[in-house]
């Protein structure tokens, strides 16, 4: 009996000690927090009521030993009762306060529905500001600047080059020579001024919105590079498995010689991105922080007309963007195109779903209509594919934009090593000649589990497998917006 008692009484000292602690944490880090400040309070008052319990009985069993243990259990229960009944009054009240917090859930999804219409969520889905990386959200006459995401009309584009594959690996230095020469990675990359691209998309009409009007100049400059994060510019074998018509050219079944690339509208569709979802929040300033960034802009209203205006322009922009990468890269090698496909998959486009005219928002997703192509890229050691649409109504004619990540930047550089991800390119025969390890492979989803998962959404047209891939060297992380 007295093993016994003296098992209880620690037992119980390491739980008093656990529910305290973490009542204080909970009491410290609870802020303006009500409901975590509540569940604080009553972990304290637990451990409080425990203490009143134990401290009687580990006096009697040090002293008198079992004699007074068992009238000091009685008392202990006795304060134990009066502890539980503050502690189920401060369950009611976390209760309440729970309850308050759906209604204003609800009420704020009420708001919502008189504007959005349907959702849905691609398989490469992960966790975004806004509209989660892989969501399409189709909404009534407004447009969400957040749910276009903040790199607007990020895109693919695949051309099929008239060469042979084998010259890939016969002249490797002069395909390296042609990516670092046509084209510019980095945070801010861009031509100098004597070698700055031509394309007509600079002579359209940049006064739609002042902020396309006031970094006109930064565009240029951009014009024809690819960034940062994870844009890509890489050669690659596109297999073809059986005849498939792929841009205007009917292919053969065979391997052919592609160059992929994935950017966006740089530095300038950004700033749009920022300023018009700061102008959003500001129109709607009663929603709470958690959906801040889910604010819409009406397609009446000046800044909704504006932004719509703006963002078509960075369409096209990015678009010429990856028109004059693949032209100078060509031109260097002194190839010819065979055909091409391209896509955006961070864009908003006026469609007819269920009926009625509606704007879709695809965040990290890819247009996938009856009979449209697209492209879906994996990661640098995995395949890459040529897709097309089945129209499914269910996913809004949509599929994945790539594999999806499964690991966040800060946790690449933190676990991850270079020497594995080297050892993975090798085993893959992928040459890399630039890449942070925020873009390791093992950062992404398996793709072939997510084109699986899509069966029901596109169909695969060809397979296209990396070889000598190029992205923006290690960089210092910018603070996510």
């Amino acid at each position: 009996m007295t093993m016994q008692a003296i098992m209880e009484t620690v037992f119980d000292v390491l739980y008093l000690t656990t529910v305290v602690f973490l009542g204080v944490r909970m009491l410290r880090t609870g802020g303006t927090n009500r409901q975590h400040r509540l569940f604080g309070l009553m972990a304290v008052t637990l451990g409080a009521g425990d203490a009143f319990h134990l401290v009687p009985r580990a006096i009697a069993l040090c002293t008198t030993g079992l004699e007074n243990y068992t009238a000091a259990l009685g008392a202990g229960k006795f304060i134990t009762s009066i502890t539980m009944t503050v502690f189920y009054v401060l369950l009611y009240y976390v209760w309440r306060l729970r309850y308050e917090v759906k209604g204003k859930r609800g009420l704020t999804a009420l708001v919502y529905a008189l504007a959005a219409a349907r959702g849905a969520l691609m398989p490469d889905a992960h966790t975004g500001y806004g509209l989660p990386i892989g969501g399409v959200l189709a909404v009534r006459n407004a447009v969400i600047p957040y749910a276009v995401g903040v790199d607007i009309a990020c895109r693919m584009r695949l051309t099929v080059l008239d060469m042979p594959l084998s010259r890939l690996f016969e002249h490797r230095d002069a395909f390296i020579m042609a990516i670092e020469r046509e084209t510019r990675f980095g945070m801010g990359a861009g031509f100098e001024k004597n070698a700055r691209r031509l394309h007509p998309v600079m002579d359209e009409d940049w006064n739609v919105s002042p902020i396309t009007r006031i970094n006109r100049d930064k565009a240029w400059k951009q014009l024809g590079s690819s960034g940062g994060g994870n844009h890509f510019v890489e050669f690659g074998e596109l297999k073809v498995e059986f005849p498939a018509r792929i841009g205007d050219v009917q292919l053969t079944p065979g391997s052919y010689l592609a160059l992929l690339s994935h950017s966006g509208s740089r530095g300038t569709g950004e700033r749009v991105a920022l300023h018009y979802s700061e102008r959003a929040m500001s129109l709607c300033p009663r929603l709470p922080d958690s959906l801040r960034r889910l604010a819409w802009l009406d397609l009446d209203g000046e800044a909704g007309q504006e932004y719509w205006a703006a963002m078509q322009l960075m369409g096209r922009y990015a678009s010429a963007n990856h028109e004059l990468i693949h032209a100078h890269v060509l031109k260097t090698l002194g190839a010819r195109e065979l055909t091409h496909v391209e896509n955006h998959h961070n864009f908003a486009w006026k469609e007819e779903h269920d009926g009625e005219s509606v704007i879709v928002h695809r965040k990290g997703a890819t247009p996938a209509d009856a009979g449209r192509l697209g492209i879906v890229p994996g990661s640098m050691c995995s395949p890459a594919f040529i897709v097309r649409g089945k129209g499914c109504e269910e996913a809004l004619c949509s599929c994945s934009h790539g594999a999806g990540r499964i690991m966040s930047r800060a946790a690449a550089f933190r676990q991850l090593k270079r020497a594995d991800m080297d050892a993975l390119l090798k085993e893959n025969g992928v040459e890399l000649l630039s890449a942070g390890l925020d873009e390791a492979p093992m950062v992404y989803k398996d793709i072939h589990a997510v084109m699986a998962a899509q069966r029901d959404l596109v169909d695969i047209l060809a397979t296209f497998r990396p070889r000598l891939v190029k992205m923006s060297p290690d960089e210092p992380r910018r603070k996510r917006r």
